[in-house]
């Protein structure tokens, strides 16, 4: 597993991730706390829950802007991985029927 240390709000913490991930968890962690330093930049120092917060939303609207008006739905989600299951459920009955032709 791998692990990569990351600095918000001048603390540095450790966080795990997959073995390979290491570089893209530390591009994230340096995208948030650039977001959150752009915020003490204007406004001074503040507590970190409320940092997190500020900085979520912002990254939030950026979002919604980089997806014209619309935010990521968690329904939409579930029902793609719903379609995934039913699709890989289906390849594998397919997978299943052609090994026991196979097999005759």
């Amino acid at each position: 597993m791998g692990q990569v240390t990351v600095s918000f709000n001048n603390q540095e913490h450790h966080l795990a991730c997959q073995d390979g991930g290491e570089e893209r968890l530390g591009m994230l962690a340096d995208y948030i706390e650039e977001r959150a330093q752009s915020l003490v930049d204007r406004m001074g120092p503040v507590g970190d829950a409320r940092l997190l917060l500020m900085t979520a939303i912002m990254i939030a609207d950026e979002l919604h802007d980089a997806n014209g008006g619309e935010l990521p739905s968690n329904a939409a989600s579930e029902a793609e991985v719903k379609r995934m299951d039913v699709a890989m459920g289906k390849a594998v009955l397919r997978i299943e029927e052609l090994a026991r032709n196979l097999e005759v």
